[in-house]
């Protein structure tokens, strides 16, 4: 379980069915709301990493963050 300085407090908002769906789940698997979304954002998240079109398209936003970072460096 990482400590409360690893962590970061957000505020989510979500229709009331999503939420009561995510309470159903949680209260079946005898979890937390809080445990369901952060399962459901992992495993967003690691899709996304393998996406091969993610991947492309981060590729781009970070080569487009240098150029700026460098023209701000050469000012």
């Amino acid at each position: 379980m990482p400590t409360q300085t690893d962590t970061k407090n957000l505020t989510l908002r979500i229709d009331r069915a999503l939420a009561d769906q995510a309470r159903t789940v949680a209260d079946v698997d005898g979890s937390t709301v809080s445990d369901v979304i952060r399962d459901a954002l992992a495993e967003h998240v690691e899709r996304r990493r393998k996406d091969p079109e993610f991947q492309a398209l981060l590729r781009r936003n970070l080569e487009r963050h240098q150029e700026l970072l460098n023209m701000l460096a050469d000012s």
